[in-house]
């Protein structure tokens, strides 16, 4: 239906009475009616709401034109309040409150006394002869509000398994504005969030986002690199659960106006506890707050479960089995290069070794390693700390990430004075990394010197072993996604099916790599001022493996689908 013959709402009777006692005027009845409907909401709510009238005189002039006597809701006990007469949807709904009962009649709270469907929709659900007693709006407002809030906590009141309410978690839950205090309210929230941590956890997430929206809350579980939707709470308890996620990160409860960072320990069992880094950004309808969910144990899984090739293997171990040298691993974010990383730093933490890291910040524990947190309110950067750790004695130093020239320079001579170095670079390709040193303002003849391993990788979605299916593609499609002729014979593809263990056909991710050593003829191709596309060509005729190709290969045993090959190389 367009527009124009769209049903127009008209001033009610109420409406009109404030016009006639020059409460409102015409015109200011008419926005508020149509603005009122637009939203979804009763006359009386949006006027007292955006301050048009005040809500004790509405009620005064209410009363005396419909005849009906005015009740001070403050003064009834709200403990008293009947509760599952009818559903909290439609005391939201209509603006209605049942008070009390007795016998077959039922007292409803309104105070719009023109509100006379609130009244059949109650007496239609609950069978009783209903009732009109008139309240002031900002008081019906605030005890409609409580009580919808209770029910609602309380629908979440299939978490009462005491597992929840018993996790350790590690934080300061004395919060230093002193509203940190748990109440017997905020319970059922505290069982709620420990349930979302719990089920992120064990169905393998690797982050949680609590998103709230005008008219909704939505959580989210990011697994296997994409988002899913968990659960969606109450809207009106946003503030309750970004309150208590700030609480449990030792963040200030008070402070809704700007971004926030912080972390805590959730405690599994004697052996086992996985760290939570916690983000909160204020958005236009409260704070969104995003959860990395960092488990110690993937730092442990070793290198044969990251996917690698043999031969990419052996460049790796290599690489890191030198006394000196920078060993770079690049990809965008998310893509699994801090797991490379603490791989690496796992293999190499021996009692021979002063190993130092600088994150920003740390993610994962491990003991045996001085870990630094970057600070830079503090004046805490990659570039100081990397230079103390030159003054430190050490044997190997890892850079979170090289965001400058600064901190390049610095690593690339530790990488020329005896020590090994791994970082990461947000880039696309081995090859484009070192170009992107270069534009930096490295010279070339230091990269040549001074790098030995390049690795950049992705993460895919492998395909789930139970329930993916069998495919057959002409050769012509066969060639466009770039296998040659001789392979057709050998391939195995599989497509995603979906089924109860798996999400749409996916199950865990495996690592994609292009691993380029860099040999004589790649080092002189540097100090020529080869570009990215001559570096990846000679790359290719010195047996590397590009990104595409690793995908292909895995796509080739059946590892990923065809759609994942597309996703992750973008070729």
């Amino acid at each position: 239906m367009s527009e124009e013959f769209a049903p127009k709402p008209v001033i009610g009777g109420l409406g009109r009475k404030l016009i006639q006692a020059k409460l409102l005027s015409q015109e200011q009845a008419l926005e508020a009616t149509e603005a009122a409907f637009k939203q979804e909401r009763a006359f009386i709510s949006y006027v007292v709401a955006n301050g048009l009238v005040d809500s004790t005189a509405i009620s005064q002039i209410a009363s005396q034109e419909f005849g009906i006597p005015l009740f001070d809701l403050s003064s009834f006990d709200n403990t008293f309040l009947p509760r599952d007469l009818i559903k909290v949807q439609t005391i939201n709904k209509f603006h209605a409150l049942p008070l009390f009962q007795r016998g077959n009649k039922l007292y409803v709270a309104i105070s719009d006394p023109t509100n006379q469907q609130a009244l059949e929709e109650v007496k239609f659900q609950t069978r009783l002869v209903t009732e009109a007693i008139l309240v002031e709006e900002h008081k019906l407002s605030s005890v409609i509000g409580n009580y919808v809030s209770k029910a609602e906590l309380a629908s979440l009141g299939s978490l009462e398994d005491a597992s929840y309410d018993s996790i350790d978690i590690e934080s300061d839950e004395s919060d230093k504005t002193g509203t940190g205090t748990k109440t017997d309210d905020d319970a059922p929230v505290v069982k709620y969030i420990n349930k979302v941590l719990l089920e992120g956890i064990q169905q393998g997430a690797s982050d949680i986002h609590f998103e709230p929206y005008e008219k909704t809350y939505r959580i989210r579980f990011r697994q296997d690199g994409m988002l899913f939707e968990y659960a969606s709470p109450p809207a009106n308890l946003a503030p309750r659960i970004s309150s208590r996620l700030k609480v449990l990160s030792q963040l200030d409860i008070s402070e809704r106006r700007v971004p926030q960072d912080g972390r805590f320990k959730m405690r599994l069992s004697n052996n086992r506890a996985i760290d939570f880094r916690v983000s909160t950004c204020p958005t236009l309808f409260g704070e969104k707050v995003v959860m990395r969910i960092l488990d110690p144990s993937s730092a442990q899984m070793g290198i044969d479960a990251l996917g690698y090739e043999e031969f990419q293997k052996k460049f790796f171990l290599e690489a890191i089995a030198k006394p000196q040298g920078l060993v770079l691993v690049t990809g965008p974010t998310g893509s699994g290069k801090t797991v490379s990383l603490y791989t690496a730093l796992n293999i190499l933490n021996t009692i021979e070794n002063n190993i130092s890291t600088c994150e920003d910040p740390v993610e994962i524990n491990l003991p045996g390693i001085n870990q630094v947190n970057i600070n830079n309110k503090a004046g805490l950067n990659f570039s100081t700390a990397l230079r103390a750790f030159l003054r430190q004695d050490p044997d190997i130093i890892m850079v979170g990430e090289i965001r400058d020239l600064e901190t390049a320079e610095i690593a690339v001579k530790a990488a020329q004075t005896g020590h090994l170095v791994l970082s990461t670079l947000h880039t696309n390709s081995a090859a484009d990394t070192l170009s992107r040193l270069i534009s930096m303002g490295i010279p070339s003849y230091n990269l040549a010197t001074s790098v030995t391993l390049i690795i950049a990788q992705r993460l895919a979605r492998k395909l789930c072993a139970a329930c993916k299916t069998p495919i057959t593609l002409p050769a012509a499609a066969l060639k466009e996604i770039g296998f040659l002729e001789e392979e057709f014979a050998e391939l195995k593809l599989y497509a995603p099916h979906g089924c109860a263990s798996c999400k749409g056909g996916y199950k865990g991710r495996v690592g994609l790599y292009e691993v380029m050593p860099i040999t004589e003829s790649i080092a002189q191709l540097i100090m020529q001022g080869g570009n990215a596309i001559d570096i990846s060509n000679q790359a290719i005729k010195d047996g590397i493996w590009l990104l595409r190709k690793s995908a292909l290969h895995k796509l080739k045993t059946g590892l990923i689908s065809i759609e994942e090959v597309s996703r992750v190389t973008k070729e």
